[in-house]
């Protein structure tokens, strides 16, 4: 299996609780205009066994259509946009889908990378490739999104899983133009190209207008593709992990699971208005 390690300064098992520093970051945002910009499984929804089955509850629902109301909110997903936006279903917020590739929100914001769309056909004929061997693994399944192949193995055999790795090296190593990453129990081919979640970021907040001393983005993300976007706004912004992974993060702060996510958020919400 392939190992993934960021090159952040600290363990999870390390950071402060961002529910117990709330009044230290708090503090933070009296004098500037918060940015919320967050993951959406595995942070606003807990991790599940299918994709689809990623269902946002009600609550969490109500809390970002609350905080949306008192600031900007963005979901930065490794899903395709249209997915993404379809489950969270709130018009108010900005969606940034396939780790930043495809991004939608109001008042016509919109943005599909140009290079990614140039790689478009040679996704399309790596996703036949992989259909036809990864899937020959029991439990298996391949995702085709538009810019990028999810290959997922978590109903896979920890036997197998040596084989699903072995299939997609095979088809990555006919297509030079795309590349591989991992997260929690999937490996994805995507377009060899200097983009993630942080430069999306960086691109969002420079075309919102939210760059400057008066603004401070916040991250909540749980997966390692989400470290990219703790690193861009890192000593600018507020970057938060969910969860307790292994590896180093360039998180400040860390959440236990979706159910401090909200909590947080409420306390967002309740200090914004309060702040009005």
């Amino acid at each position: 299996m392939i190992e993934v390690h960021p090159e952040g300064s600290k363990l999870a098992s390390e950071l402060p609780s961002a529910l117990d520093k709330w009044g230290e970051i708090s503090e933070q945002f009296k004098d500037r205009r918060p940015a919320v910009f967050l993951d959406y499984d595995g942070t606003l929804t807990p991790i599940v066994s299918q994709p689809e089955d990623a269902i946002l509850s009600q609550e969490m629902r109500e809390v970002l259509r609350e905080l949306a109301r008192l600031c900007t909110v963005a979901v930065v997903s490794g899903r395709d946009r249209a997915d993404v936006e379809s489950l969270v279903a709130l018009d108010e917020l900005v969606y940034a889908g396939s780790h930043g590739f495809d991004i939608r929100g109001p008042a016509g914001l919109r943005m599909e990378h140009e290079g990614g769309r140039e790689i478009l056909p040679e996704l399309e004929e790596a996703e036949r490739e992989l259909q036809a061997l990864v899937e020959t693994v029991p439990g298996a399944r391949v995702e085709r999104k538009r810019f990028a192949i999810a290959n997922h193995f978590r109903n896979v055999a920890e036997g197998d899983v040596a084989r699903v790795e072995q299939v997609v090296r095979e088809v990555l190593a006919r297509h030079d133009r795309l590349r591989l990453s991992s997260g929690k129990r999937v490996l994805e081919l995507r377009p060899d190209i200097a983009w993630d979640k942080g430069r999306a970021v960086h691109w969002l907040l420079e075309a919102l207008d939210l760059v400057g001393n008066g603004f401070l983005p916040f991250y909540v993300g749980d997966d390692v593709t989400d470290e990219d976007a703790f690193h861009a706004i890192a000593g600018q912004g507020v970057p938060i992990l969910v969860g307790s992974p292994s590896y180093r993060t360039n998180a400040d702060y860390g959440l236990r699971d979706t159910l401090e996510v909200r909590r947080f958020l409420e306390r967002f919400v309740q200090a914004l208005r309060e702040d009005r």
